[in-house]
């Protein structure tokens, strides 16, 4: 049986590009950049570090070449205590011819209707949690500016309860967004989460019926023939087993469900199932469209 070492490094391609396509656009009043998600890549935020750098040294003048403080910073030479020699290793059996196939797992993506599934679902909730967020953030600046308009004829007091109460108003509604924007991720993950594990039996089964014994990403191959290139029947074999995949509702958190230990899956046959999952998916595109 072959082993495929690393399960992430065939599909984190994949994976990071429905993440960012599932994610919605940190938009801020003010360019302030407050909505961010809950898992947010390290390069976007200063590193403690960085944050708490203590002041950087002062540079000393070297010492003259020729001083003994010189002589004294030179690299120290080490004793180098002696190693046992490697013993030859007995001759074993060489490893079997390679069988090399190729597969683009972008590719497979592309004509897999359970990822289209998965687009066409959380994309609309993406779309309309980005819509909500731009309707809230217009309705904060018509107070903003009536409050400023009307501050002439407001006492100190009244101007600093309104913004408080608009403050408090802005800061719920950034914990509300912040908190559908996880559950639209956590979707995510469970659905693609489904497909990925799926995709690895099948290029397993696949190569395995073809008699492969090593798959490569064919976008890191600069020459490979037809018949070694498994993308296509690879998509085939998915979009049979798995047609469809669960996706939680918009209204229910993966975290609590998957607390409650009633999460559905796609092997149970289970009626709430269909009822919670879209309608199938049109069939499978061909590669290279979408």
């Amino acid at each position: 049986m072959m082993r495929f070492s690393s399960k992430a490094a065939l599909l984190g391609a994949v994976c990071l590009s429905f993440s960012a396509a599932l994610m919605p656009a940190a938009q801020a009043e003010g360019g302030n950049g407050w909505f961010v998600p809950k898992t947010q890549p390290a390069a976007q935020a200063p590193h403690p570090a960085a944050r708490n750098a203590a002041p950087a040294p002062v540079a000393l003048p070297a010492p003259a070449a020729d001083s003994q403080e010189a002589a004294d910073q030179a690299p120290p030479v080490l004793p180098l205590p002696p190693i046992p020699s490697a013993p030859e290793v007995a001759k074993e059996a060489p490893p079997p011819t390679t069988i090399i196939g190729v597969i683009s797992v972008s590719g497979v993506m592309r004509q897999t209707s359970a990822a289209m599934q998965v687009e066409r679902v959380l994309g609309a909730r993406r779309d309309a949690l980005a819509q909500d967020l731009q309707r809230e953030q217009a309705g904060w600046r018509d107070e903003q500016q009536t409050l400023q308009a009307q501050a002439k004829s407001l006492t100190s007091d009244q101007i600093q309860t309104r913004e408080r109460s608009l403050q408090a108003k802005v800061m719920k509604a950034q914990r509300d967004f912040r908190n559908r924007n996880r559950i639209i991720q956590e979707a995510a993950q469970v659905s693609l989460g489904q497909i990925e594990r799926e995709l690895v039996q099948v290029i397993q089964k696949v190569a395995a019926a073809h008699g492969m014994n090593l798959v490569l990403h064919s976008e890191q191959v600069a020459l490979h023939v037809d018949g070694q290139d498994i993308t296509n029947e690879v998509a085939a074999n998915l979009n049979k087993v798995l047609p469809s995949v669960f996706i939680p509702e918009a209204n229910v958190d993966p975290e609590e469900l998957a607390k409650s230990g009633k999460m559905p899956t796609t092997a149970d046959g289970d009626p709430q199932m269909a009822a919670s999952g879209p309608a199938p998916a049109a069939p499978a595109a061909p590669a290279g469209k979408k």
